[in-house]
């Protein structure tokens, strides 16, 4: 018989799932204090929480049986989920409970601000009749663009389909394939910043969506609509203001934003704007469904292990995690560095082990690879648990192959993104002394730490091209650590693979673009 505590509110239907399975005792205590909590969990082997209970560290080490800790809802930041792990406490949750919710919701705002129903609404019952300053305009016609395309976008592309709109999406797993299947038009960004009269956004928060709209997407912008149900932070709130004063924008509607709860912010001032409190899951539905969800994970895994939705790494043999350990940042490294150098939708992903890895259990290893690969643009929203998924999810197949060929290393790893424009490989080793290197970039040879600024540059092996990069960062008073370059001829293309202080900026690649010997640069950023 297994114990399952749950401390928050959760809905009829998921106790239900509980309660009725005859292998699982049912604990319902939600008005409990972090002292009773960490005090009665114990003897528990589960924990279904929502947002009210903090489960910190301490309250986990206090948890002697439990197996797993369930959040009927999304986000996991009650959770301290890295203690979790290190105890080796699976965390799940219910990602896709709320996806009808938030869709409808985007929906809604783009409505309120094609009809101006909120203001309409006030200026009414505040006792006047004012038909003329709130005549709005017909999405029949009108242009969507839908930055990200996972579930709750694809849903807001079926809603918008509905009301005869053309849908522009950007993701960047989107395949043409794929576009076509939900009847959307796969479009660049900029496409989308000129051409959407509608702009919704549907992206995870990550170093590369942050303020992804800004001063300089809004500048290409003519009498655009925004709608953001997905994170604050997406949106520069500062420059969304200047845009609308400015007449690039006509309006936006915000149900998230970069500080929660909103404090005072100029965006509440202007009628332009629609704002909502974080409202995309708050229906009884999605309340239900991910109460519903995460139930049937913990009554799954708790009788036989399965789970779907898991946040974290379950414990693992120790013999392999001693073997892979050293391997794991080198994984992680090399998936985010080939995901940053390609250019196209990622098809597929190869991962090619050698040597001592050929002898171990790598799946560890080939998830947190694909975690590298996909974290680039999912963020957070991928993990080394549900990497697999979501490539599955993004229609990106992943092999592995064994490889007899180490090259005189000890072991090696390549990994292979394939695109619709491409293939890229980039390997790496671990040096007795030196530690991680990436030793190969397609065909170069190359020797480079992955440090967290590099770049990555094509050229022609012609003399003064090596000075040339170096004078224009230095004049930009970028420092290079260490530069390595890699070629197959002499006078032939050529790579110099540079580690930097900090990224370069966009007009340090403009200039060195310019030069005739430069053909691609390219900026990496790893974790």
């Amino acid at each position: 018989m297994y114990k399952v505590l749950v401390s928050d509110p959760i809905s009829d239907a998921g106790l239900a799932i509980l309660q009725e399975d005859p292998n699982v005792e049912v604990t319902v205590s939600t008005d409990l204090t972090s002292e009773q909590l960490q005090a009665t969990i114990k003897s528990y082997d589960a924990l279904v929480v929502r947002s009210q209970t903090q489960v910190n560290e301490t309250i986990i080490n206090a948890a002697d049986q439990l197996k797993m800790i369930g959040r009927a809802g999304v986000g996991v930041d009650n959770i301290d989920v890295d203690a979790a792990t290190a105890k080796g406490i699976l965390v799940v949750n219910a990602p896709s409970g709320n996806t009808i919710s938030a869709a409808e919701h985007a929906m809604a705002m783009m409505m309120s601000l094609a009809r101006n129903i909120p203001s309409a609404h006030q200026s009414t019952i505040s006792g006047h009749w004012d038909r003329k300053s709130y005549r709005g305009v017909e999405l029949k016609g009108k242009t969507l663009g839908i930055l990200g395309m996972g579930r709750i976008g694809a849903e807001v592309a079926q809603r918008a389909r509905s009301f005869q709109m053309t849908i522009l999406a950007y993701d960047p797993f989107l395949t043409q394939d794929r576009a076509k299947e939900i009847g959307v038009e796969k479009s660049e960004l900029d496409e989308i910043f000129t051409q959407a009269d509608f702009m919704t956004v549907h992206t995870p928060l990550t170093r590369e969506t942050h303020h992804l709209i800004n001063d300089a997407a809004i500048e290409k912008m003519t009498n655009a609509r925004i709608i953001n149900c997905a994170r604050g932070g997406i949106i520069d709130e500062d420059a969304l203001v200047r845009g609308i004063k400015a007449g690039k924008v006509v309006g936006a509607a915000l149900d998230v934003f970069e500080e929660e709860p909103l404090q005072q912010s100029e965006l509440t001032t202007l009628p332009e704007v629609v704002v909502t409190p974080h409202l995309g899951a708050s229906t009884a539905e999605a309340q239900e469904n991910v109460a519903l969800d995460v139930a049937q994970e913990v009554v799954d895994h708790l009788k036989d292990g399965r789970f779907t939705n898991a946040v974290n790494l379950p414990t693992v043999s120790p013999a392999v995690l001693e073997k892979l350990n050293p391997y794991i940042p080198l994984g992680r490294q090399l998936g985010e560095s080939v995901i940053q150098i390609i250019e196209g939708t990622p098809v597929s992903v190869k991962m090619t082990y050698s040597g001592e890895l050929t002898e171990t259990e790598t799946t560890p290893l080939t998830r947190t690879i694909l975690q590298g690969v996909l974290s680039y643009y999912l963020g957070g929203r991928v993990n080394i648990i549900n990497a697999e998924h979501l490539a599955k999810e993004y229609g990106i197949s992943h092999s592995i192959e064994q490889s007899a060929h180490t090259g005189g290393f000890t072991s090696s790893v390549q990994v292979e993104v394939t695109t619709d424009q491409e293939i890229r490989r980039v390997s790496g080793t671990l040096l007795n002394g030196y530690g991680a290197r990436i030793n190969k970039i397609d065909n170069y040879a190359i020797d480079v730490a992955p440090e967290e600024h590099l770049v990555l540059i094509h050229h022609s092996d012609l003399p003064g091209a090596i000075g040339k990069v170096g004078s224009i960062l230095g004049e930009a008073n970028i420092n290079i650590g260490t530069m390595q370059v890699g070629r197959q001829a002499m006078g032939g293309n050529a790579i110099m693979v540079l580690t930097v202080d900090r990224s370069v900026d966009e007009d340090v690649v403009s200039r060195l673009t310019d030069l005739d010997d430069i053909h691609k640069i390219k900026n990496i950023v790893l974790n």
